[in-house]
């Protein structure tokens, strides 16, 4: 049985929307194909008619800065990341979720935009896209009645690219994630990642968290906290950020950031992975792995991704 009947490599962003609007809702865009093909073979997704393949695309294999952005091409894969030593102390917390996903060899062909793209809540490079964040830019195919084909390009915050679990915003016959852009940490910033998995021949993720800390002396001045699989889509935990502004990361705060998560969180139980009950208590365990540790890299200026590269 043929999952597809063409394929192409269009060596531009153009090329890859005009081939979705050729086919007419009849084909799928394809990068590392780690999700994609498998729902194919799987006949969890009906056969297409192409794939158009976009790690040909220059713009979005690459990490690059620009006006005071890093702009990470949605193509680039999470082992680039990983070895990118731009991203090491500007975006630690990016290198750290995308080193733990899968194992080597799908680190070495799955890509940030594909984890994006999937609308999977527990997405690990998603997580910290959303601690960083994070912009996505939308290319679209619009109907116009004076052209027969037209492309337009945005910026959107990365959260609105969720519409549900494993549910995309985005519309794959008629749209391309091509890029996405984040200011790296300034001095006095910090993020860092931690994850409860469970390796069953890749690693799985039980719970993720992902955070950013803005520091004046030994207080918080601004925090993002992002938490999944909590929610339909990844959770930030807006009510813990708001509360910590202006303290200092002592016990009883971290309790109550731990509460006040739990309080927005709506945990699920998994048969393949963990227990509502059993995520919860992990909220506290995240909390007091990844904020400290976030708090010592701001103080310090030293930021050495731990875990990375672990199946």
């Amino acid at each position: 049985m043929a999952f597809w009947n063409h394929y192409h490599l269009p060596p531009t962003v153009d090329e890859a929307i005009a081939l979705l609007a050729r086919y007419e809702g009849r084909a799928r865009v394809v990068a590392g194909g780690t999700d994609l093909i498998l729902e194919l073979q799987q006949g969890r997704r009906s056969p297409v008619e192409a794939l158009i393949d976009v790690t040909r695309i220059g713009e979005m294999t690459r990490i690059e800065e620009a006006d005071g952005y890093l702009v990470l091409g949605a193509a680039v894969t999470h082992t680039a990341i990983v070895a990118a030593p731009r991203l090491t102390g500007a975006a630690t917390c990016l290198v750290e979720s995308c080193g733990v996903i899968g194992g080597l060899q799908v680190r070495n062909v799955a890509t940030i935009g594909g984890n994006v793209a999937h609308g999977l809540p527990a997405g690990d490079g998603t997580l910290s896209l959303v601690a960083l964040d994070a912009e996505a830019e939308v290319a679209s195919v619009l109907d116009s009645p004076v052209v027969k084909f037209h492309l337009r390009r945005e910026w959107r915050p990365v959260l609105s690219l969720y519409a549900g679990p494993g549910q995309s915003a985005i519309d794959q016959t008629r749209q391309v994630i091509t890029r996405f852009r984040f200011r790296p940490v300034a001095p006095g910033e910090a993020t860092a990642f931690k994850r409860i998995m469970r390796p069953q021949g890749v690693a799985l993720p039980i719970l993720g968290m992902a955070v950013w800390l803005r520091m004046s002396g030994e207080a918080v001045e601004a925090a993002r906290i992002a938490l999944g699989p909590a929610g339909p889509r990844p959770l930030r935990a807006s009510r813990a950020e708001a509360f910590l502004a202006g303290r200092r990361l002592s016990e009883d705060a971290l309790d109550r950031v731990a509460e006040l998560i739990l309080v927005e969180a709506k945990l699920r139980t998994s048969k393949h992975r963990a227990t509502a009950e059993y995520r919860r208590e992990l909220i506290d365990v995240l909390v007091r792995r990844a904020l400290p540790l976030a708090e010592r890299r701001a103080s310090t200026g030293e930021a050495v991704p731990e875990g990375v590269g672990l199946a």
